[in-house]
């Protein structure tokens, strides 16, 4: 039974539909006709967008690497971008009515520092002239960080290379010193060559005296003064040793302090190396994409209007349908 009373309902509808059909048809096909003429008539609107990268540097962490930090997060830039703050810095420049002016939408695209600015303007030359306007902007604005960071790192440069010259000057002047202990050294043992031999000669001498057995009273004082001069020149002698000795330390020393001084010196230029190279990789604001339009128009958007057009009039004039059918069964049921 409700099988039926189902099916009744259904062909109730039907001829409901094909009872109005030209009610539906005809004033569908008049407001879709309407809907596409004034679509074609309407201006036609291009976006127009660029991409721009900000400011970068390099900044070298404890573990001696490079990381790459932007002056200004991009997300940052692109919410200044859509609250409109170069807006009025723009219209100035370019003599535009700030009343007039494009909306202007920025996005920092994702996992990367790029900056993407669109705007949707019927003249495109207008709209290339703003994003234009905007780049030399923000490229002013951020390039101000970069000009200040280099200014650190040729500052820091100087000092180190300053601190070089002191260290190089310090490295001479030991050297000068080096060279003086050598020779003080050469002379020392020179001297204790000869102290050498002076006394192997007195010795060879007292062993002569000792060898007569009748020596008169002058011979036995020159034996006295022979065994006298060879104690003096062993004093002596040792005493150049251990002079000789304390040049070695201090010729060690001097050494030491050189290689010490020359490792700070390969230290500040390796410092110096990584200071170029970040200052190297110093990129300044840049525009990768410049400004372009669109390959079409991006409104009026006529085969969507046209089709939303068509799907609305057949559900409006479909539900006035069904209600002038409801208003006839009324009054029929009245009379």
């Amino acid at each position: 039974m409700n099988e039926y009373e189902d099916e009744f309902v259904l062909m109730d509808y039907l001829n409901v539909l094909w009872k109005r059909k030209w009610l539906i048809i005809i004033p569908t096909f008049v407001l879709v006709v309407a809907v596409g003429v004034y679509s074609f008539f309407l201006p036609r609107v291009w976006e127009v967008d660029a991409i721009i990268v900000p400011s970068k540097f390099l900044v070298q962490t404890e573990a001696g690497q490079f990381n790459e930090i932007v002056v200004v997060d991009p997300r940052q830039i692109a919410g200044q971008i859509n609250q409109g703050f170069h807006n009025h810095l723009i219209a100035t420049q370019l003599n535009l009515d700030i009343r007039e002016f494009p909306k202007l939408k920025a996005e920092n695209l994702r996992d990367t520092n790029l900056v993407r600015v669109s705007t949707k303007e019927k003249d495109t030359e207008k709209a290339k002239l703003i994003l234009f306007s905007l780049f030399n902007h923000l490229k002013r604005q951020l390039d101000e960080k970069v000009d200040i960071e280099i200014k650190g790192i040729d500052s820091d440069i100087k000092s180190k290379k300053i601190e070089m010259l002191r260290i190089e000057g310090e490295i001479k002047g030991n050297k000068n010193k080096l060279n003086i202990v050598k020779q003080r050294k050469k002379d020392i043992k020179r001297e204790l060559n000869d102290i050498g031999k002076r006394i192997e000669a007195l010795e060879k001498e007292q062993r002569l005296s000792l060898k007569r057995e009748n020596r008169n009273e002058s011979e036995s004082l020159a034996m006295l003064l022979y065994s006298n001069e060879i104690q003096q020149s062993l004093r002596y002698f040792n005493t150049l040793n251990e002079l000789l000795s304390n040049k070695k330390i201090e010729e060690e020393n001097i050494n030491l302090e050189i290689e010490n001084k020359e490792k700070i010196i390969n230290q500040l230029e390796n410092k110096i190396d990584n200071l170029n190279e970040s200052k190297g990789r110093i990129d300044y604001t840049q525009l990768i994409k410049e400004p372009t339009s669109s390959l079409y128009p991006i409104s009026p958007k006529k085969k969507l209007n046209v089709l939303i057009a068509g799907i609305l009039g057949l559900m409006a004039f479909t539900m006035l349908a069904f209600f002038l059918e409801y208003l006839e069964k009324q009054k029929t049921k009245s009379n």
